[in-house]
């Protein structure tokens, strides 16, 4: 059995987090601000969010759910 490279795993896993986490922030706040500007979000409320993770190749599809709050 082979054994792998565990730092580079984490090291790479974490990079893709990290790119993950930067791109997606950017395009939620910058669509909740627009929501806000527009009137769709006129209150205080918890927008309910949902992200899907899919790896073809590990066969891997999960749903992941949670909430932002936006507030005035």
């Amino acid at each position: 059995m082979k054994k792998i490279n565990e730092e580079l795993l984490n090291i790479s896993t974490r990079k893709l987090l990290k790119n993950v986490g930067i791109n997606s922030q950017r395009i939620i706040e910058t669509k909740i601000r627009e929501a806000v500007e527009s009137g769709k979000i006129n209150s205080s409320r918890s927008v309910i969010v949902s992200l899907q993770l899919n790896i073809q190749e590990l066969n891997i599809n999960e749903e992941i759910e949670g909430k932002i709050e936006v507030e005035f």
